[in-house]
Parts: structure tokens; C-alpha cells; sequence
């Protein structure tokens, strides 16, 4: 199945109505709210958990999604979002929680405490607390709580790197699954000193700041990691995914590395979801690496759809280079 390139024309418009109306960085609605949209997502899946409560409060809730057509239990995907520690809602990646369960995946997308309310490292903890409600729950969705992986993307890519290199935030909410994989997308590994406001903010008060470093924490133990970026991200530098990797690499770990070239910060998320798939193959890459350590022991049953690019749509309708300044002024720069 292709989509035909005149359909995205409704969805186009009305990002470019979102991005008129609300100029960054006051965000009452979302940017990212058009890639949510029915026809912009993909088919064959459900969100069969809405809101689940996995702690008290208001930001302890939690989304589930799976393939529509389920039978024996899925690998499980925990996807982080990011938004510089200070910004994010779930409901603004409904389409990657579809996108993973097009393929085959159980994805929870949780939400967690933010800054100013807190700081490093309550939202690590607070995700750890989101994975032991997986570890307790996710069978009775259809996962498999012996195939979990973490993946993130920004700052949600630093907490899910954080997860899977430091045991005690697993260890404090008796989370005894084992990680078998990290997919990280344009995140920051190695940013001390702190010298940007949102990394101040969350991170100016850790006793120990070095620690807070997840280029600091790599062991024996670290499980196998996917990192990927945009090659000219204007936010976090591709070389915080460089010298990660290379950190990885030097301590034996596995670590497959992608450099979409010409793109930028939020590129790389926005182009799981089905709308831009045909941008870059960040969602193939990533179901691969998860494929490599164990996710579909009988091989993968699913393949995505990658729409045809929309060609045929006027530049007027459809300034890609628009949008993605619009997204990337909601943030400050991690430049080392």
C-alpha cells in the first residue's frame, strides 16, 4: 500500500495553520499534532491502554499501543520522548507508538515530571518507575516482558541511554527485566560543562555532574545501542553521538551508528511516523537493530509503509524547511 502524494494535502495545510497561529515556543497546541492525524498514521494498530496510571499524579500516566492482529506475545518497545527536559506530551507521538506496533511491537509511551517541577534525576526516575509497570502489565497487552527495548529520541534519548547504563534507577522500583537493546535519535551523551539554560535547569544541582554523563557510565554491562542523528542537528551536535559511540565501541560494546545526512534535530522522529518515511529509513534501521538482539526470534512479520513523497504538492503547501525551524526554536542549542 502507497499513499497517494494529494492526500497529504489536507494534512500539510493544516500544519501550516498550527505553525501560523502559534509561533514557538508558546504551545498550546502542538506542532507535531498534523503527524498524529488518522490519515497520517498507520493502519493496523490500536491504542489498547489510554492513560494508564502507573504512580500518582498527573505526569504518572502511560499509552499502549499494538498491532491490531496479535497472536503470540510481542516485543515490547518503551519509547522516551524528549523536549529538553522542560516540555513533552504523549499524546504528541501517537504516531510513533503506531508506528513500532505497524511493526510488530507492544510501544509504551509514558508521560514523566518536567522542569521546572523537578530535576535530574527524577524524570529518570520516574521512567523507571513507567518500566516497572511494564515489567508487572505488559503481558496482559500482548507483550513480552522477556523482549523489552528502550528508545528515545532528544533528551528522551538521554534518559533511555541513562536507564539502560545506570542499574541503581532500575534497582530503586525492583525492575528485574533485562534491556536487551537502546535505539537513541539525536541525543546528548557528553554535554558537561552546563553551559545552556534547559541543561542548567535540569542539571545544575546534581552533586556529582560528571555522573550525570552517560559517556562516564559505559561498563561491560551496557546493552548493545543504536544511535543515530541528523548530520547538521542545529541542537544537539552530531559529535556528542560520535564520541558516544566511539566510547562504546572502545569498551567492546555493540553500537550501530546512522548519520542521516542534511538533517537536522527533529527530523529523524518525525520520519517514523508514516507521513515522512520516506524521508529516511529511521524506522527500518531501528526495527533492524531491535531484530538483531531478539525481537522476532522467527523473523520479522511486519514491513512498514513508506508513503511516496508528495511531489506532486507545491512548495507554498508544503515548506519542509519551514516546519522544522518552527520545531527547532522551541529548543536551546547542546552544542559540544
Amino acid at each position: 500500500m502507497t499513499r497517494n502524494p494529494l492526500l497529504l494535502r489536507p494534512i500539510l495545510m493544516a500544519l501550516m495553520v498550527l505553525i501560523a497561529i502559534h509561533p514557538a515556543p508558546s504551545m498550546a497546541l502542538s506542532l507535531l499534532d498534523p503527524f498524529n492525524l488518522p490519515a497520517a498514521m498507520d493502519a493496523g494498530t490500536s491504542k489498547v491502554g489510554d492513560g494508564i496510571a502507573y504512580a500518582d499524579g498527573p505526569r504518572h500516566k502511560l499509552d499502549v499501543y499494538a498491532p491490531e492482529q496479535r497472536g503470540a506475545p510481542a516485543p515490547v518497545v518503551y519509547f522516551i520522548y524528549g523536549g529538553g527536559w522542560n516540555r513533552g506530551e504523549r499524546s504528541d507521538y501517537q504516531f510513533v507508538g503506531r508506528a513500532l506496533a505497524a511493526r510488530g511491537f507492544v510501544t509504551v509511551i509514558a508521560d514523566y515530571r518536567l522542569v521546572p517541577e523537578v530535576r535530574y534525576p527524577e524524570f529518570l526516575e520516574d521512567n523507571a518507575n513507567g518500566l516497572r509497570w511494564v515489567q508487572d502489565n505488559i503481558a496482559q497487552y500482548g507483550g513480552d516482558p522477556n523482549r523489552v527495548f528502550l528508545a528515545g529520541h532528544s533528551a528522551g534519548a538521554y534518559n533511555a541511554v541513562m536507564l539502560a547504563l545506570d542499574p541503581s534507577f532500575l534497582r530503586e522500583y525492583g525492575v528485574t527485566l533485562s534491556i536487551l537493546g537502546v535505539a537513541a535519535l539525536s541525543g546528548p551523551y557528553d554535554f558537561y560543562p552546563f553551559e545552556y539554560g534547559e541543561v542548567r535547569d535540569a542539571f545544575g544541582d546534581a552533586p556529582n555532574p560528571q555522573g550525570t554523563q552517560p559517556i562516564n557510565l559505559v561498563t561491560s554491562d551496557t546493552p548493545p545501542m543504536y544511535l543515530a542523528t541528523g548530520t547538521t542537528d542545529p541542537i544537539v551536535r552530531m559529535q556528542n553521538t560520535e564520541r558516544f559511540a566511539q566510547k562504546l565501541k572502545d569498551s567492546g560494546i555493540w553500537v550501530t551508528t546512522k548519520y542521516y545526512n542534511g538533517f537536522g534535530h527533529m527530523e529523524p522522529v518525525i520520519a517514523m511516523g508514516a507521513m515522512w518515511r520516506w524521508r529516511m529509513p529511521v524506522l527500518d534501521d531501528m526495527v533492524s537493530f531491535f531484530q538483531m538482539f531478539g525481537a522476532f526470534p522467527s523473523g520479522v512479520p511486519y514491513v512498514a509503509v513508506a508513503p511516496e513523497p508528495p511531489e506532486q504538492l507545491p512548495e507554498s503547501i508544503a515548506p519542509m524547511d519551514q516546519i522544522i525551524q518552527q520545531m527547532d526554536a522551541m529548543f536551546q542549542p547542546i552544542q559540544k
